[in-house]
């Protein structure tokens, strides 16, 4: 389950009031969904192929409601991995209790949400009235959404976390963008807007800043939480613009370059690299996924804090993989990337390099060879190593207990494919 939040609380403010109608749904909210059914098909060009439904739930259900989510197996595997690899990469606090943190995230945000598995879309009971304005049009767009493509089958993805984020930035930046469209009466969006579409990167953002414990989260959940609303509002702008009347589901990105990117989606088409690490040669698996461009820019990001250096040294990415590891001496992580280019991956090489010797305050050793640099601190072995695997350039990041022998895989072993 994703967040359906209130991110657009304060548009309420910058968009003019639409006269209520006559209801012709029945349930509640019937006035808004009335309004907002009939303009959410034309915006998106599909017509609902059942009714909506919609019901109301207390505080108290929305809280069963989650807490279910963390008993699926898959969501607490993925919970577990990605705490693990997050606290090595150094993106959260190794006092952070992952879990217990996105569950109290998601009581704070939630003002309504649609349920895939039960076809329902529920709204919180006692929101206030220009809260449920706004999150009334944005679920029925994922209603919609649910009747063309399977929105529960996209969560489950497993192991391909970019794959993932890709896809939910086209529903949620879908939702987001169609819900100001309905609040406008339908207008083009940049157009009419007071502020244009810098004001809507604002608003989402304060939204969330004005959420006592989401402005106190760690950098790489706040991100990666507004990515598939902002960006993904920002990759269907473009594709209403540049491929209007086309089916949005047919064609999805699947990495969030391609997100980032338009270039890389509406241009000559850039897929990632599939990268299969073939058997650990130290350590066994904990856990193994992709951070992708966008989480790869945020990990450069915390360690440096220069957005143009942690956006220079991302771009180029063409595919991921790690891996968390436990060896005799503790648990690690190998991060090993596939680049557009040499030159993308000697930026990466150097720019992950001044992250390390900022985080842990210490300078590496560069190997005769010039290929790798090794770094020790605050009990840890760092690596990172540039090669290439079948005429494609690599960077090995690998970080591991003292004393650890930080060759985790061959480099002959890895495959990749396109």
């Amino acid at each position: 389950m994703k967040l359906r939040k209130v991110l657009l609380g304060g548009l309420a403010a910058a968009i003019a009031c639409q006269d209520e109608k006559k209801p012709t749904y029945e349930g509640p909210y019937a006035a808004q969904v009335t309004e907002a059914v009939p303009m959410i098909e034309r915006a998106v060009g599909l017509k609902f192929k059942t009714a909506p439904k919609l019901e109301t739930r207390s505080k108290a259900q929305v809280r069963e409601f989650i807490a279910k989510q963390f008993t699926d197996p898959r969501a607490m595997r993925d919970l577990a991995g990605e705490e693990k690899a997050y606290k090595r990469l150094g993106l959260i606090p190794d006092t952070l209790k992952l879990q217990p943190f996105i569950m109290s995230l998601l009581e704070e945000q939630i003002v309504g949400y649609y349920d895939p598995g039960t076809k329902v879309l529920y709204i919180v009971e006692g929101s206030a009235k220009d809260a449920v304005g706004v999150t009334v049009p944005h679920e029925l767009v994922h209603a919609l959404q649910d009747q063309y493509v399977s929105l529960d089958s996209i969560q489950k993805i497993e192991g391909a976390n970019d794959r993932r984020a890709a896809a939910q930035a086209v529903f949620e930046g879908q939702a987001v963008y169609e819900q100001i469209s309905v609040m406008l009466g339908g207008a083009n969006v940049a157009i009419n807007l007071p502020g244009g579409w810098d004001r809507v990167r604002d608003l989402i953002r304060d939204s969330q800043a004005s959420m006592p414990i989401f402005a106190g989260a760690p950098m790489v959940i706040q991100e990666t939480l507004i990515f598939p609303y902002l960006s993904g509002a920002e990759f269907v702008r473009n594709f209403k613009e540049r491929k209007s009347g086309a089916n949005l589901y047919r064609d999805m990105p699947v990495s969030t370059e391609q997100i980032l990117h338009p270039a890389s989606f509406f241009g000559t088409r850039d897929a990632p690299t599939t990268v299969v690490l073939g058997p650990l040669v130290n350590g066994t698996e904990v856990y193994q996924n992709t951070l992708g461009e966008f989480e790869t820019r945020l990990f450069l990001f915390e360690h440096l804090k220069d957005q143009n250096e942690a956006v220079r040294g991302a771009t180029g990415w063409d595919g991921d993989r790690y891996v968390v590891v436990n060896t005799p001496q503790g648990e690690g992580v190998l991060f090993f990337t596939v680049w557009d280019s040499s030159v993308d991956a000697g930026e990466f090489y150097d720019i992950a390099g001044q992250g390390i010797e900022k985080r842990f305050n210490t300078k590496g050793v560069t190997a005769a060879d010039k290929l790798s640099k090794t770094y020790s601190a605050n009990g840890r072995s760092l690596k990172l190593t540039t090669t290439e695997i079948a005429g494609r350039p690599v960077v090995i990041y690998v970080d591991l207990p003292a004393g650890a022998n930080t060759t985790v895989v061959q480099p002959a072993q890895v495959r990749l494919t396109q």
